[in-house]
């Protein structure tokens, strides 16, 4: 039987799995590739820079990140079961959004600089060293995995700003549950 991708359906603001933790990969078989080809998949389809597992509602701790648009020199990062080892006290503020909480963007402030030790597609171990928007955008697909979100950094007024598109996203999220 062939494998061919498919864009997954992701799952919303307001779905509970979104805030659920992830566990560890320790199968690298086929289900596993599967689901890698077909995040990165759901991601082009939707315009993303990075997409975990979670979001297509697999707790499993995977998760990708493509910075084609971004002039980075390396674009695809597979990472599988990473560990942030460190991150650097001088931090970066910027525009965050999020395919699993559309339309929506808030400056977050995270580390510039982060160290990140993961596994590959094959698990073969690596170590990734990242600044600028590539460290920021680990640490947001990394806090997916701990069932975390971006507007959870928002202070009580920039929450306030979008209270009312965040309501109307988890009402969504319930109704197609």
């Amino acid at each position: 039987m062939e494998n061919t991708m498919a864009i997954r359906k992701i799952i919303k603001y307001g779905h509970p799995t979104l805030r659920k933790e992830s566990e560890s990969v320790n199968d690298f078989g086929d289900d596993l590739q599967l689901l890698i080809d077909d995040m990165f998949e759901t991601m082009y389809a939707g315009n993303g820079v990075g997409l975990s597992a979670v979001q297509v509602g697999v707790l499993k701790r995977v998760f990708i990140i493509d910075l084609r648009d971004w002039g980075d020199g390396k674009q695809k990062y597979i990472c599988i079961n990473p560990k942030i080892t460190h991150q650097s006290m001088k931090k970066q503020s910027g525009e965050e959004g999020c395919m699993s909480i559309p339309g929506i963007y808030a400056p977050v402030e995270r580390p510039l600089r982060v160290k990140l030790k993961a596994y590959d597609r094959t698990g073969a171990p690596f170590v990734l060293r990242a600044h600028d928007f590539l460290a920021r955008a680990i640490l947001h697909e990394f806090d997916h995995l701990n069932g975390k979100l971006f507007i959870d950094y928002l202070s009580g007024d920039e929450l306030a700003k979008i209270t009312i598109p965040l309501r109307k996203i988890k009402r969504a999220s319930r109704n197609i549950r």
